[in-house]
């Protein structure tokens, strides 16, 4: 029997029993639904409000509960309010939502209001009927004209893809290289669906929120004219309550049909969901890193199969996990190829063909080189034919370390294990972990020497030094060169990122420098070249992953370049990208060389399968953060000789690897000490199992081992 929020309330009848998730994280040991009492049997689904210790929560009904016994019963306390103008979220949406906490190993109702717009923890009866109101009366505006503007026609890569995933039942892999028109492909399939269905309602997923307005307005432009102006909406973190609330009841009610989304967007009510699209399914975006651990990917492929849609994971490079899926020797996704960009080889208008990397060996450049002499010749030269260049540095700030020479003090961070970086604009070191902003000292703290230097070059840095570089080079017009940056410094206000976007879109700037966000999803017309510099830390990282997200960056970076023919094939010379490194012959690099994704999947698969890596295998974290680092070190030690001395888990735990106890490789973060303990299995279902019957051993350690603030499960973990 569900758990009873008990407290005295007055007794009233007649009386209904009812199971009800409410937020409550899964440390707390209230994993469960509470039972609370009503005057009216609710249908599952209902959105109410929930006394909870002395606060009122929001909360979901799941059912009926079992009647508690009569001492109890007057102890039960009633439900604040019911939201009973609102349609209940549907038996699909309750499926997944249990088995996204029974998977990731989270509390139901933790995972449950995570998934709804914050709001609804303030709204009462009366404000969610004036809510519902003004959405009805947003259905009032006019539809748009009969048919939608002009489209263009599909090539025959995109063609054929269309009509596998009109007769397969998928999941899909679309597998297409950079300007293959993947996007084209996402909207005719939403047309298919939504022409096939009057209420269907399609779901698109994007992994961050800066790839959301470009997407928005496509999807708009197309489908608006047919569906209405409410047809299209966004869902993600980066709205206002108020935007928040009103996208996820468009969708619940279906008004929306077409939902844009972050990875939260997974989660929304859309209860006539017949296709999602996950675009870019790579990235690791996609994987929440903090309460409920879920992956946005594979939960989309789950809720596919729940509600009966089809689902397409799109990238130009896959991850590992979904390329070995969609394997053709038995593979349980449907791979689909598109590996030429759209019109390549045509003339103005089209995309020319993939760029042409070229490496600089920097171990054989002057010390201290910024750009190659080379590069700065061909960024010159694009600047003065109007054509852009994008330089990717993935590191933001002046530097990413003030040191002293004199006594080796270098400007740690007292929470994390981390340096602050130093930022010169504003004469600041910041961490970027916590957050910490203090000013930069005039002297070394430890010793008083005023002589401390910075050390290693952020995007800021690079800024300046590119414009001194370029203080000769001319655009068409005469004009100087422009140069603009942009990172999470330069888009921190609200409308500054849609604003630099714009710039860069109109030609107002000829080289943008910035970190990952200028590498991802922009369709960046006039870029006929892009550079990476300093790419190689990652060559040698002891994260296993660290090469497959090193070559998917800088692919995706190079597919910045050349996307309209009219300006990458002008000078007859093409796009190109350029790599700074000092291992340019790393067969990475050799594959990033040929565009030659498959080659270097079937490496890196290789390597993985030898090591007994995903998705060879299926991982878990156990996580613990304390004060002290002993005290989570303990923790996991004891919770591990739980689990051998556990004989209802010896079935389980004869398949699984449990790993010795370690600090995280970011050990303290905000002044927490972490540490984990890995958990490895071949069979995910031992795996599941074993997780699932150690939780009653970890709630009773936690009760224990009272300096332990908190421990999670972290379930298909992407960092360690």
């Amino acid at each position: 029997m569900p758990e009873t929020a008990a407290a005295p309330s007055a007794p009233f009848e007649p009386r209904h029993w009812l199971a009800v998730a409410v937020p409550a994280p899964a440390h707390s040991a209230l994993a469960q639904t509470l039972t609370y009492a009503h005057s009216a049997p609710l249908p599952a689904g209902t959105l109410v409000r929930a006394p909870l210790g002395q606060r009122e929560v929001p909360g979901v009904v799941w059912g009926l509960a079992d009647a508690p016994d009569a001492a109890l019963a007057a102890h039960v306390k009633p439900l604040a309010c019911a939201f009973t103008r609102l349609p209940p979220l549907d038996e699909n949406w309750r499926q997944l939502i249990a088995f996204t906490a029974r998977y990731y190993q989270r509390a139901l109702g933790e995972v449950a209001l995570a998934a709804l717009p914050p709001q609804l923890r303030t709204l009462d009866e009366a404000q969610m009927a004036r809510r519902l109101a003004k959405l009805a009366k947003q259905d009032a505006v006019a539809q748009g004209p009969a048919t939608p503007a002009a489209r263009p026609s599909p090539t025959p890569q995109q063609a054929a893809a269309l009509a596998q995933i009109a007769q397969g039942a998928g999941p899909f892999l679309l597998h297409g290289v950079t300007g293959s028109g993947k996007t084209e492909v996402y909207m005719r399939a939403a047309e298919a669906v939504l022409a096939q269905d009057a209420a269907a309602q399609v779901l698109v997923l994007a992994p961050e929120i800066n790839l959301t307005p470009q997407l928005q307005a496509r999807l708009a432009a197309r489908f608006a004219p047919l569906l209405g102006a409410g047809a299209v909406v966004a869902m993600h973190s980066g709205l206002t309550p108020a935007q928040r609330l009103s996208a996820w009841l468009a969708a619940h009610t279906q008004r929306a049909r077409i939902v844009l989304g972050t990875r939260m967007a997974v989660l929304a009510s859309m209860p006539a969901l017949r296709l999602i699209v996950v675009d870019e399914e790579h990235d690791p975006s996609y994987k929440q890193q903090e309460g409920a651990r879920y992956s946005a990917r594979d939960l989309a492929v789950y809720r596919a199969r729940l509600q009966g849609a089809k689902v397409i994971l799109g990238s130009a490079t896959p991850s590992l996990e979904s390329w070995h899926a969609s394997r053709p020797d038995g593979g349980k996704y449907q791979r689909l190829v598109m590996p030429s960009r759209v019109g390549s080889g045509a003339g103005a208008g089209g995309a020319s063909a993939l760029p042409l990397v070229r490496r600089v060996d920097m171990s054989r450049q002057p010390r201290g080189t910024v750009i190659a002499a080379p590069l700065l010749q061909a960024i010159t030269e694009r600047v003065g034919r109007g054509e852009q260049s994008l330089i990717l540095l993935n590191r933001r700030g002046w530097a990413p370390v003030l040191h002293c020479a004199n006594c080796g003090w270098k400007s740690e961070c007292p929470h994390c294990s981390a340096f602050r970086v130093f930022h010169r604009a504003d004469r600041s070191l910041r961490c970027h972990h916590c957050g910490l902003a203090q000013p930069v000292p005039r002297a070394c703290p430890a010793c008083g020497n005023a002589d401390i230097t910075p050390i290693g070059r952020g995007t800021e840095q690079l800024e300046e030094r590119l414009a001194a570089l370029l203080q000769t080079a001319r655009r068409p017009d005469g004009q100087p060169a422009r140069i603009a940056r942009m990172d999470a410094d330069t888009t921190r206000l609200k409308g500054a990122l849609a604003q630099q976007l714009a710039h860069v879109h109109d030609g107002s700037v000829d080289v943008l420098v910035g970190t990952q966000m200028i590498a991802k999803g922009h369709d960046f017309r006039r870029v006929t070249l892009v550079a990476a510099l300093n790419p190689d830390t990652a060559l040698f990282s002891s994260d296993f992953r660290a090469p497959e997200r090193l070559f998917a960056l800088l692919m995706q970076a190079a597919g910045r370049a050349g996307r309209d023919a009219a300006y990458s094939q002008a000078s007859g010379q093409g796009s190109e990208m350029w790599v700074q490194t000092e291992h340019p012959a790393h067969p990475l690099f050799e594959a990033l060389k040929r565009h030659d994704y498959p080659g270097f999947a079937a490496s890196q698969l290789a390597e993985r399968q030898a090591a007994g890596l995903p998705p060879y295998a299926h991982l878990a974290l156990l996580r613990a953060e304390s004060r002290a680092l002993p005290a989570a070190i303990a923790f996991l030690q004891d919770a591990a000789a739980a689990l051998q001395a556990d004989p209802a888990l010896a079935h389980w735990a004869a398949h699984v690897t449990c790993y010795p106890a370690v600090p995280a490789a970011m050990q303290r973060l905000a002044g927490m000490e972490r540490a984990q303990m890995l958990l490895e299995s071949p069979r995910r279902a031992a795996l599941q199992g074993l997780l699932t019957g150690w939780q009653a051993a970890l709630h009773a350690l936690r009760a224990r081992h009272k300096a332990v603030l908190r421990w999670a499960i972290d379930v298909d973990p992407l960092s360690f």
